[in-house]
Parts: structure tokens; C-alpha cells; sequence
């Protein structure tokens, strides 16, 4: 991005000899990052244009050996002109000296994201939206993580108020593979002294599995307090405080589900936790028209979506509901959460992302084998998809659009509607998430 940005401005210095520039480079010169460094220089004065570019290409000639490295392309003009975005539909024959690659070109402004239409990059977080989402806690020693077993070792159920700071843990294998079971001791808010004379036996141990690494750590709040996570999400914790549960989901998955945890269950740094137990919200953010906004406003790990708190969830702006779509909104988004839960309890053999699996194939009209059939007659798979469709009707109602609108045009009017609300917000008008907790605070 160096390099972009040299070139950006060697192309609009006056009487500049450059014309044109062109890159290749990894695609996620289309995530965060990467897209404001080319966003300030697309709106700069002078400004300049993409002429052309290709978000995702393959990167030819692939060998057996080889990284399955994904590139994009960008070519760039001084002026404000309309460019060529070029998108692969299909590629095959990678490993050959005649790679076969389908391609469809879009033709108009050319976004910092890489995209044609709406300018996503333009959307702006909404104060509506504040103080509700946070990545979970960062541990910074894996001797905080302990078994069942250990914790009864360490005192818990013999140590008065232990149980207050060992607490059961989930991370995203945890929710959309196979659960592991796992606890870990969260000593927030108590002096090491408090700890040592208090809990004896958890102090020996994080000062044997977890003081050694954070010594060597160049933060100083790390080393000065190696029995409290790294990151323990000061924030997140007050908004949590008094609910009996709360939405997850996993920062970077195949599948974007959402979830609710009990308040009781810590979440990892790799999920991003919202402070509502209000199945509305569970079942807006499940629709499909939040998941269209999603991946247009998200990046990518590999080929797996990444919800960035900060880019996803605090500029969407919600739909303004009736109360009788809220209600219906929120009876589908129940059933949702309790009939995956069910499938799960009843076959710990299926996770989510299997159940998942099934469901786009379903959605897609695929013949599925008797093994898959079977799972899928388990997992309740026709149900979960019969749910999803339901919830994205009735979001798509509460927001007043039609329920079949194409994922551009879906982009297109949640960036409207963010800059109207942004708008309305700039005026005094709020459409708080969760207004007893985040009016007093935002």
C-alpha cells in the first residue's frame, strides 16, 4: 500500500510525466485497511479514478506445491472518470499453461472496496449502535484455559466465590465445530493479593503457566498484571451486566450465524459479542439483508468472511419496525435459536457449519446423498432454511422493500438509509438499540 500510495500522489503532482499507474496484489487490498488508504486518495484534490480493476483473480500458473494465492489488480488515471470492474464467475484448468477463465465487466465509479454502485466506504457509524458490540476477551496466556477437572482441583466448589471467576468459555470452534467443554479463570477487577490469599491454589498456577510468558512481554500492563487477561474487555462487561443472555458470532466463519450465549459463558476475542437478549436483533442480523450488507462491507481470511465490528455493525442501520413485526420478527428468531440448539443436544455429531452446509444446498436446489439426507433429516436442516426464508420476508417487510431485491440493491439502500440516519442523529434524533443502557452512556 506504500508503493499505491506513492504512485497516487507521483500521479497528481503538477506537470506530473506519469499517466497511469497499475498494481498487482494480494486481494485484501479490498479489506479495511488497504480500501481507506485508496478511499483518501479516490476523494483527494486533486482526486484520482480507478480505470480498471479486479477485486478476486487466481493466481496463475498454480502448481500442486504452490499457496493458492488469490490477487487483485488496480490501474489508476488522474480525473474522476468511470472505469472497468472486472469480475471472475468461473476458472478452471489453474494448473495448466492455458488457465480457462469466465469474466463479467461492470462499467461506472469504481469504489475504494473494489465494487461498482453503491459507495459502502461512504457509510458512517451510527451513535444508535454504540457501546453494544465488542470482540470478547483476549487472554494472553493459554494457562488461563482450564478443564472441568482442573478447576475442581483449583478450588472451584471448595473455594468460597470461586465460582464467581471460573467460567465456562466458548470460542468459534467451540460454537460452529465441536464444543470443548472448556472453563477459564477471569480475576478481573481483583488485586494479586486478593487473589493469592483468597484462591492459593488458581494464584500457583497462573504464576507457573502464565507469569513466564507475560514476563517476557514488552507491555508493561501486561507484565505488572499477568493474572488478568490482556484484553478483558472493560466495555463489553458493564454492557453484559444483567442479562441472562447475549448474541454472538464468529468474527471470521463460512457461515454467518448468529446466536444467543448465556450470560454466564465468556466469550473469546474471535467472537463479537452484542449486549441484547432481544430476539429481534438475533433475527434482523440473521436476515439475509443484513448478510448481503455483511460481505459488502467486510473483508475476507481466505475465502471465509470476517465481520469487523467496526465496519459491519456499527453503521447498519435497523429497520424501524411495527410492534407486530418486531413481535413476528422475534417469535421466528426464538425458533431459529432454539431448534439449532436442540439438534445440537440431541446429535452432538452435527455442528453449525455442518448444519449449514446442508442448508445452502438445500437453498440451492442440490440432490443431496443418502449420508447428507440422513444428517440432514436429523439436523432439522428444511426447518432451519424454512426459518431463514421466513425471517428474511418479514425483515425485508419491516424495513419496507420488497423480499427479492438483488444484494447490490440491498447495499445500495442500506447506504442510504445509513446517511439518513446519520442525518437524523445529527439532528437529535436516536434510534437507540438498547435505550436504559446506552442513552445514560453513549
Amino acid at each position: 500500500m506504500q508503493w499505491w500510495v506513492r504512485a497516487a500522489w507521483a500521479l497528481t503532482l503538477p506537470g506530473a510525466r506519469l499517466r497511469r499507474f497499475g498494481f498487482v496484489t494480494t486481494n485484501s487490498i479490498t479489506q479495511t485497511f488497504s480500501r481507506r488508504v485508496i478511499e483518501a486518495r479516490l476523494a483527494g484534490t486533486p482526486p484520482i479514478a480507478l480505470v480498471m480493476a479486479i477485486a478476486d483473480h487466481p493466481w496463475t500458473k498454480a502448481t500442486r506445491d504452490s499457496a493458492a494465492v488469490r490477487i487483485a489488480m488496480t490501474v489508476a488515471d488522474a480525473g474522476s472518470d468511470d472505469g472497468q470492474l472486472i469480475e471472475v464467475l468461473q476458472e478452471a484448468a489453474l494448473d495448466t499453461d492455458a488457465p480457462e477463465l469466465l469474466t463479467a465487466t461492470a462499467k461506472g465509479r469504481i469504489n475504494a472496496d473494489l465494487t461498482v454502485g453503491a459507495d459502502v466506504t461512504s457509510a458512517r457509524p451510527l451513535r444508535a449502535n454504540t457501546v453494544m458490540a465488542s470482540p470478547g476477551v483476549k487472554l494472553h496466556g493459554a494457562g488461563f484455559i482450564v478443564t472441568p477437572a482442573d478447576a475442581v482441583t483449583l478450588g472451584l466448589g471448595s473455594r468460597p466465590g470461586l465460582d464467581q471467576h471460573i467460567r465456562s468459555y466458548r470460542n468459534g470452534r467451540d460454537l460452529m465445530g465441536n464444543g470443548r467443554g472448556a472453563m477459564v479463570i477471569d480475576l478481573f477487577g481483583l488485586a494479586e493479593a486478593e487473589v493469592r490469599q483468597r484462591f492459593p491454589e488458581v494464584w500457583q498456577h497462573l504464576h507457573a503457566t502464565v507469569k513466564p510468558e507475560r514476563d517476557a512481554n514488552r507491555r508493561a500492563t501486561y507484565r505488572d498484571n499477568w493474572w488478568i487477561f490482556g484484553e478483558p474487555r472493560r466495555d463489553l462487561r458493564p454492557a453484559l451486566s444483567g442479562l441472562e443472555r447475549y448474541i454472538v458470532t464468529v468474527e471470521t466463519a463460512k457461515h454467518r450465524v448468529f446466536q444467543f450465549l448465556d450470560a454466564s459463558i465468556l466469550p473469546d476475542n474471535m467472537l463479537i459479542a452484542i449486549a441484547s437478549d432481544d430476539a429481534f436483533h438475533v433475527g434482523v442480523l440473521s436476515s439475509h439483508i443484513h448478510i448481503r450488507w455483511s460481505n459488502g462491507m467486510g473483508g475476507t481470511l481466505e475465502d471465509r468472511p470476517r465481520y469487523t465490528k467496526s465496519q459491519i455493525f456499527d453503521p447498519f442501520p435497523f429497520p424501524n419496525p411495527t410492534p407486530d413485526q418486531r413481535a413476528a420478527i422475534a417469535d421466528l428468531a426464538e425458533e431459529l435459536d432454539a431448534t439449532r440448539k436442540i439438534v445440537q443436544a440431541e446429535h452432538p455429531d452435527i455442528t453449525l457449519t455442518g448444519l449449514y452446509n446442508l442448508v445452502e444446498k438445500l437453498r440451492a436446489g442440490a440432490v443431496l446423498i443418502a449420508a447428507e439426507a440422513d444428517t440432514a433429516r436429523r439436523a432439522r436442516a428444511s426447518i432451519i432454511l424454512e426459518l431463514h426464508r421466513r425471517i428474511d420476508a418479514a425483515v425485508a417487510a419491516a424495513y419496507g422493500w420488497p423480499a427479492d431485491l438483488a444484494a447490490a440493491d440491498i447495499v445500495a439502500r442500506l447506504v442510504a438509509l445509513n446517511a439518513a440516519r446519520a442525518a437524523e442523529e445529527a439532528a437529535g434524533t436516536i434510534r437507540w438499540l438498547r435505550p436504559d443502557y446506552q442513552a445514560g452512556r453513549a
